[in-house]
């Protein structure tokens, strides 16, 4: 019976490939092609339809790398067709292997009506359904040549990845350009003969029902003449009824199908090009919900929504209508599917904001899940910022691309920092490119981790990045497996439908605490180090916009920027796409990014000075303005204030070489190799640096991956190391109070600069490297003498605590983690702080001494820089400016301080008038992120803080304004249902460790 299985198999494959699968199209004829290569950048589709093609034909080499070609193809319905169904098939050069990452086209009508897409396995137009016959056509394709970048050798460098350098040499040849007779009843048996196929591959070697399948498959090749497929199709069709009409059994996994087309909003194109990716998909997704009555798609992303609206409102019609159907689902209720470890607590409450409202502006939809199946791992504080936008469920499957261990859940509550619960699901199916082959459903059913107390999973189902999406294909196996034995059970349902059932059936689910940690990809916190400072530096600029521009229009009137601060904010939250912002694209992309956070922060500078001259008046007296959620040396948070004069800060040479700084609080040991060697903290009488060791340590390593060069480091990158101890030059800084040191390695050049600012227990280390290496790791180290079993690290409203040790593999996994403005690491009465005002890839090990003691050394680096060459083969290359701060005796609240003004630096400017704070929280535990005025424009004050210390808090919020009423709110600014009180202007708070709050201030 194997042999016989096997047989059949076999014959199945090459009478589809050879006979039944080539009679869908039975008769065809040559269409006339002519085609206008645009100059440059695309052009608008009422240009591209109005220019003058030339003639070309098939086999011609077209498409420049990243060019557009309108492409006019004409030709008659032969009146021998008339009655028939008749489509065009246009093949620009499609490779099938690859649906996305290659050529695309948009097909439209004379007219300008977009028809669809077209892409590797959705070449075909519909033309008449039935023909007439002797019918004129006449379609135009917007055809993009965007070259092949990741190929079946994926990581080779190339320079196809920015148009600056990617050449002129045609990419594509022109395939196919014919009409032809379409063949519904040969494509339903192709159908019915593929879900069978593939169901029969996966059942049990014994399993009587395959011996069913297998038999019912060989009567209809049997009853197929292979020299008159198109006659005999009904009757091979008719073999096949009993065993598709075999219905699932009532214990079946049930999968909801979401139909679905995952869209980078940049990766290894640029963002222009999405634009059109999208415009095509949903013209593609828009036309396959007309033709099938029961298809649902799903499209997240707020932002492109907003590009379809902007760029292309011939599509955007369709997709209203689509909406207001109920068949075009807006999902996820984010800006962009953005990473979660790297942005800021704000940015990451924005991305949930603009995502939400509009998609609440333009169709009245809440969305209540959030939409991120490719992210690169969740940050422990996620959880609170979805529950305080609105939601309750989050989808992802990435984890399931974790390299060390298992994640044991599908369906299971995730407990955030704060103790909120999200109901989460991870799609057993593992991908979110489903195509509904048997193969990716029966891997749902074995796979899903749930079993036995649930049985409902979701399939994300379509081609994404310019594949088009869903197909016809996809939906006809859908059709089959509806309710089909030895199958799950597959329903086409929105995402808001499967979580309400997912919820139903498993009221008790598990529940996994902190972060949701992705054994991969963790190169992401480092790549491309000027986009994530561009991202830092633009997070903090908003902020402080934000602050001084409400606090000036408090106090003077001052016309606070409501849609340069709106467009700002969404420019900023797309650059936090999960491609972008972890440093993954090509080139272009990056090239574009540094350009765009140019732009920004002279945008934001010239809003934040405004307003600061605004509440400064005119005079001559020297200002200091504090926008950090901490005072500073007198001057309030958020206010502005005369700076008192300075204490003095010390530097005097060593004996054996280099110098000693000291400022009364730190004594600070440089060597003469430019390392510092000891670093005192007076009032404790405590030592930092661990005995022998030296930190401010640069060390260089070898950075060569098994994949994914932008995107992995691997943890034999630690096999290798080389210390960077040799200095050309450690002189005195040219402000006789800072160490300066030149070191040269390789190609490429670092200067440090070394100094005690007074008044203040921090050493700032000043970075600068001229960086030209290649598949190389710098890093920055700071062995401690410290013992701590754990450590914390700042993440979104709140730090999360990690193991400095590796007991368990799900420990060791973690040798690459994300920070924000610091890591901060403490015995008890003790501790020691790194902040830094652009980085987010850190490393802690630990190691125990041989010395008298046996102490433990604990050693924290901060990750500078990369030299992938895949996909930006230049990646990083050039001048980098970093700003770190060891902090000796630092607690958890002077690493948050510390964190926060190395990233939110004062402003000093003339004037007559100190500024006091808009609001003032009489806890340094309650940390201010946001002050504003109300979206709405209704001029209330926005207040959003949180519990930083990890504990219980008590705190009066003060205004220095009349407060006519205080209303808790959720991110959205909508009000929630607990009451205030306020007494004058005045709110008494009580906070959950960690808890985030927004409270929106109505002024008398």
């Amino acid at each position: 019976m194997h042999d016989d299985r096997t047989l059949v198999e076999a014959r199945l494959r090459r009478v589809l490939d050879e006979r039944i699968r080539p009679a869908v199209y039975p008769e065809s004829v040559p269409l006339r092609v002519a085609v206008w290569h645009a100059p440059g950048e695309p052009v608008p589709v009422a240009e591209g339809l109005a220019a003058e093609p030339e003639p070309v034909e098939v086999g011609a080499r077209w498409g420049a790398p990243w060019g557009t070609s309108w492409f006019r193809v004409t030709g008659t319905v032969p009146e021998a067709w008339a009655g028939r169904t008749v489509e065009a098939l246009l093949d620009l050069g499609f490779d099938e292997n690859m649906p996305g990452f290659q050529c695309e086209g948009l097909v439209y009508r004379p007219d300008g009506t977009p028809v669809k897409g077209l892409n590797p396995r959705n070449q075909w137009v519909r033309v008449g359904t039935p023909a007439a016959g002797g019918e004129e056509v006449v379609l135009h394709i917007e055809a993009a040549s965007n070259p092949v970048i990741l190929d079946y050798h994926p990581f080779l460098p190339t320079r196809l990845g920015d148009k600056d350098t990617a050449g002129h040499e045609p990419q594509y040849t022109l395939t196919r350009m014919d009409l032809a007779v379409f063949d519904e009843t040969v494509w339903q048996l192709v159908m019915d003969l593929e879900v069978l196929g593939e169901l029969m591959a996966e059942l049990p070697a014994d399993a009587a029902r395959r011996y069913d399948i297998l038999r019912a498959v060989e009567r209809a090749l049997d009853a197929v003449d292979l020299q008159d497929v198109n006659g005999t199709a009904d009757r091979a069709r008719r073999q096949l009824t009993t065993v598709l009409a075999s219905p699932a059994v009532p214990s079946a996994h049930r999968v909801s199908a979401v139909g679905h087309a995952h869209i980078d909003s940049a990766w290894l194109w640029p963002l222009r090009e999405t634009v059109r990716k999208v415009a095509r998909t949903t013209s593609n997704m828009t036309a396959l919900i007309e033709d099938e009555p029961e298809f649902v798609f799903a499209m997240s992303q707020a932002q492109q929504w907003a590009w379809v609206k902007e760029h292309r409102p011939e599509v955007w019609a369709r997709v209203r209508k689509a909406v207001a159907e109920g068949r075009f689902v807006p999902a996820g209720g984010m800006w962009v599917e953005s990473d979660t470890n790297m942005p800021g607590s704000e940015a990451m409450a924005r991305q949930f904001v603009h995502g939400k409202r509009f998609f609440l502006d333009e169709f009245g939809i809440e969305n209540e899940e959030a939409w991120l199946p490719d992210t690169f791992g969740f940050a422990a504080g996620l959880p609170q910022i979805i529950k305080a936008a609105g939601s309750k469920w989050l989808l992802t499957q990435k984890i399931s691309w974790s390299r060390t261990n298992t994640f044991p859940h599908h369906t299971f509550w995730w407990e955030g920092i704060d103790g909120t619960r999200i109901f989460t699901h991870f799609p057993p199916v593992d991908t979110y490119n489903c195509s509904m082959k048997g193969s990716e459903l029966a891997h749902a059913a074995r796979n899903f981790k749930d079993k036995g107390r649930a049985r409902h999973s979701l399939a994300p189902t379509g081609w994404g990045d310019g594949g088009g999406g869903t197909t016809r294909e996809m939906v006809a196996k859908a059709a089959r497996l509806r309710d089909l034995e030895g199958s799950p059970a597959v329903a086409w349902e929105t995402p808001r439908a499967f979580f309400r059932k997912a919820e139903a059936e498993y009221p008790q689910p598990p529940v996994w605490v902190g972060e949701l940690y992705l054994e991969l990809h963790r190169a992401t916190l480092t790549s491309q180090a000027k986009t994530k400072q561009g991202n830092r530096r633009s997070e903090h600029l908003l902020r402080e916009a934000e602050l001084w521009a409400a606090t000036a229009a408090v106090r003077t009137g001052f016309p606070y920027p409501y849609e340069d601060l709106d467009r700002i904010w969404k420019t900023v939250l797309l650059h936090q796409f999960h491609d972008i912002l972890p440093g993954s694209s090509i080139a272009w992309v990056h090239r574009e990014a540094r350009a765009t956070y140019e732009r920004i922060a002279a945008e934001l500078d010239e809003i934040i000075g405004a307003a600061q001259r605004a509440l400064a008046g005119p005079g001559d007296g020297e200002l200091v303005f504090n926008a950090a959620p901490h005072h500073r040396a007198g001057i309030p948070a958020g206010g502005a204030g005369a700076e008192p004069r300075p204490r003095g800060t010390s530097l005097t040479p060593r004996d054996d070489g280099g110098f000693i700084l000291a400022n009364g609080l730190l004594r600070v040991g440089i060597d003469a190799r430019g390392l510092i060697v000891s670093a005192y903290d007076i009032r404790a009488g405590r030592e930092t640096v661990a005995p022998g060791k030296a930190a401010g340590l640069l060390q260089l390593h070898q950075d060569f991956p098994n994949m994914w060069d932008a995107w992995d480091v691997d943890e034999f990158y630690r096999n290798t190391v080389t210390d960077l101890t040799d200095a050309q030059e450690v002189t005195a800084g040219e402000d006789g109070t800072s160490v300066r040191i030149t070191r040269s390695f390789g190609d490429s050049r670092v200067t440090q600069v070394l100094s005690l600012p007074h008044g203040e227990r921090c050493l700032v280390i000043d970075t600068e490297v001229d960086w030209h290496e290649t598949e190389k790791f710098l890093k920055l180290a700071f062995p401690l003498d410290l013992h701590a079993e754990r450590y914390a690290s700042e993440t979104q409203f709140g730090h999360v605590h990690r193991p400095t040790h590796t007991n368990t593999s799900w420990e060791a996994a973690k040798f690459e983690a994300c920070n924000h403005r610091f890591v901060h690491l403490e015995e008890p009465g003790w501790g020691v702080a790194l902040v830094n005002d652009s980085t987010y890839g850190h490393d802690v090990t630990r190691t125990v001494r041989t010395d008298a003691d046996h102490g433990t050394t604990t050693t924290v680096r901060a990750s500078l820089l990369r030299a992938p060459r895949f996909p930006d083969p230049e990646t990083d290359q050039g001048v980098h400016r970093f700003r770190h701060a060891l902090v000796p005796g630092a607690g958890i609240g002077d690493a948050i301080r510390e964190g926060w003004r190395i990233n939110q630096p004062e402003r000093r400017l003339t004037g007559a008038h100190e500024v006091a704070p808009l609001v003032t929280v009489d806890n340094d535990a309650v940390v201010v992120t946001a002050v504003k005025l109300a979206d709405d424009g209704s001029g209330d004050v926005v207040v959003r803080f949180h519990e930083a210390h990890g504990g219980r808090a008590r705190a009066t919020l003060t205004a220095s304004f009349e407060v006519a009423e205080v209303t808790a709110t959720d991110l959205l600014e909508r009000p929630l249902p607990e009451a205030l009180e306020h007494l004058a202007n005045s709110v008494q708070l009580r906070l959950r460790p960690f808890e985030l709050v927004t409270l929106r201030l109505s002024r008398a």
